[in-house]
């Protein structure tokens, strides 16, 4: 990495918004960070990316996920932006779902973002500020049914992205909730959904480049909730 790149850290990289992310800030002039569970393909994303190093780690694992976030610092520095985007999902009857499943993801959605801010957050408002960015969607504004697993832990998230706005904003750091209301364009999405035009969904590319676009903006215009959705999207 080139040592006087900023730092981006970006927790939660598959395929789709995460990897592109990535991508995104490292195009930007960023040195970035990613974590996500599973090490082997973490780390090929990383091969494909001169500017990226690759920290496994399982976020419902708190302690575990702490001390990665310890690690990066030590051997990366302190970021200046962060992109949180770890999201699980159970998608059920509330009959049938699983509590323990509820609950670690409630752990990961919310509480590993709280262990994050936790963690980063101090040390970006004693160096003078900084950027967390929250990737949401639509569960995080409404819920539906079989969304049981998923709506209730997106809108905590949300609400806990909220509060960290109101306290951090006034003292530099910009917090802000990105809302993507939309199908991501990825392979087992189209897969799913092969009837659908190419315009229905939402590129990974594009969406990165909102996310970059809100953790720049200037102090005297910065937003806490950002949607968006592709331009047929009915709303």
């Amino acid at each position: 990495m080139t040592a006087d790149r900023s730092h981006c850290l970006v927790v939660g990289v598959g395929a789709g918004t995460g990897l592109a992310c990535v991508r995104r800030f490292a195009d930007g002039g960023y040195k970035v960070s990613m974590i996500a569970r599973h090490g082997a393909r973490l780390q090929s994303f990383a091969d494909g990316i001169e500017q990226a190093t690759a920290y496994p780690a399982d976020i419902a694992d708190l302690a575990g996920y702490r001390a990665a976030l310890q690690r990066i610092v030590a051997e990366q520095g302190l970021p200046a932006k962060v992109i949180y985007n770890a999201a699980l999902a159970t998608f059920a009857p509330y009959t049938d779902l699983d509590t323990e499943l509820f609950e670690r993801n409630f752990r990961v959605n919310t509480t590993g973002l709280l262990v994050t801010a936790q963690e980063l957050a101090p040390g970006m408002v004693e160096r003078g500020g900084g950027a967390l960015v929250v990737t949401g969607n639509t569960g995080a504004m409404r819920g539906t049914p079989r969304f049981v697993g998923f709506s209730p832990t997106k809108a905590s998230q949300r609400i806990l992205a909220e509060s960290l706005a109101r306290e951090l904003g006034p003292q530099g750091l910009h917090v802000a909730y990105v809302v993507i209301d939309a199908m991501i364009d990825m392979p087992m999405v189209r897969e799913r959904l092969v009837d659908k035009p190419d315009d229905f969904f939402a590129k990974p590319a594009d969406i990165a480049g909102e996310v970059f676009h809100t953790a720049h903006q200037p102090p005297s215009t910065r937003s806490f909730l950002v949607e968006i959705r592709p331009h047929g999207e009915p709303w």
